[in-house]
């Protein structure tokens, strides 16, 4: 449509729009020609019709906030409907006016989103409390206080939910962390305390132990500082720089003295190791006793009687040095081992009361073997075979009785 049909000029050089309601004067323009007055009005209305559309693109792509756009449109309908400008005014309007129900679609799209985002957010700001609560239940003193802190931003990260939701569960982590952080202080400060005390104790006992370390009392020095060992352990620790340093000196005055023991013991042990020689030699002696053990024949009394000798004269022999005592114990024990169990295994077989119950079994089996037989005889009279069959397997058992009876009789005999 042409501007004409919009618009008319008179012969003043007034301009008019026509509207549904009818024409409207928008301006004058008696400078110039009607055509250029009409052109000069429509420039008007191009102008107003750009602006809407860029409000439309701007409303379909979302880059307006519903309010916002509400207001925009409200305002720039205000321009048209009284804008001093000759073109289809009408259109522009109800373009503007198709826009409120996308607006209000808008504005429900974004309640929801908010309702959403808000509903997570609260879910994530509740597991977050949780978290926070166990933490503070717990004495986890190094990892616990870290984690906190990364609750911490990640609550700041959040969005607000409703104010009343948002300060409950506010009050619940903030409650949380503080509880959290007064047993880690009184944890701490208690640990310190012990600390403290473990110090005056780890000093007392670096101070005797340094003592002791020129002490030739081997023994009783030894054991001392087992027991020191035993306090230092159960003291706990102190303060980690004084407890190296103060452990760097009790460990110290213990190596001075075992390193003076341990010189001493190498001393005696040289000293000890002809004697060993002695009871190598005296061993050899002794172990050749062994065979003749197994001899039936042997006499036990004068194989006792060489080997009391040879005993005489290893108590005589001394000490030895200490890394041989097991060793030749261990062999001279086993010989003493083997007399005494041929002694024992002697005793038992000539032990008088075994020897009469043996005999006195042997008596009584063969008279039961005889009644057995008697009676044998008198069932195969009677023509009885299965009580003969009863008595016979009862006589085959008591034989084989008799059998060992008589084998352990001879053992004692």
């Amino acid at each position: 449509m042409t501007s004409e049909q919009w618009g008319r000029v008179d012969d003043e050089g007034t301009v008019f729009v026509r509207t549904a309601d009818g024409e409207r004067a928008v301006g004058q323009y008696p400078e110039g020609t009607p055509e250029e007055a009409l052109s000069f009005f429509t420039e008007r209305y191009a102008a107003l019709a750009f602006e809407v559309e860029l409000l439309e693109k701007r409303v379909h792509g979302g880059k307006l906030a519903p309010e916002e756009a509400t207001e925009s449109v409200k305002s720039v309908r205000a321009q048209v409907v009284e804008a001093n400008a000759v073109g289809d005014l009408a259109a522009l309007a109800a373009r503007l006016d198709a826009l409120t129900p996308l607006i209000a679609a808008q504005r429900e799209a974004r309640k929801a989103e908010r309702a959403a985002k808000s509903a997570q957010a609260r879910a994530e700001k509740e597991k977050l409390v949780v978290e926070a609560e166990r933490l503070a239940e717990g004495n986890d003193w190094r990892n616990g206080a870290n984690r906190l802190r990364e609750l911490l931003d990640q609550w700041k990260a959040l969005p607000r939910i409703d104010r009343a939701a948002d300060d409950a569960l506010w009050r619940r982590f903030s409650t949380a962390r503080t509880a959290y952080t007064r047993r880690r202080k009184s944890h701490f400060a208690e640990l310190n305390e012990k600390r403290e005390g473990a110090r005056g104790v780890k000093e007392r006992l670096a101070a005797e132990a340094e003592e002791l370390a020129s002490s030739t009392d081997w023994g009783a020095t030894a054991g001392r500082y087992r027991e020191l060992m035993r306090q230092w352990k159960a003291a706990g620790p102190a303060p980690k720089d004084i407890d190296d340093a103060l452990w760097k000196r009790f460990r110290g005055a213990q190596d001075v003295f075992f390193g003076a023991r341990d010189a001493a013991n190498a001393a005696v042990d040289a000293e000890f190791s002809a004697n060993a020689e002695v009871k190598e030699q005296l061993l050899l002696e002794a172990e050749a006793l062994l065979p003749a053990l197994k001899d039936e024949d042997n006499d036990l009394a004068v194989t006792k009687a060489a080997f009391r000798d040879i005993a005489d004269r290893w108590d005589a022999a001394g000490k030895v040095p200490r890394d041989r005592i097991r060793d030749l114990e261990g062999r001279m024990r086993k010989v003493e081992q083997a007399i005494k169990a041929v002694e024992d295994e002697q005793w038992r077989k000539s032990d008088p009361e075994k020897s009469a119950r043996a005999n006195d079994m042997v008596s009584k089996l063969e008279e039961a073997i005889a009644k057995i037989e008697s009676d044998i005889a008198a069932a195969e009279a009677k023509g009885d075979a299965k009580r003969v069959a009863s008595l016979q397997e009862n006589l085959e058992g008591r034989k084989q009785f008799l059998e060992m009876a008589r084998r352990a009789s001879a053992d004692f005999g």
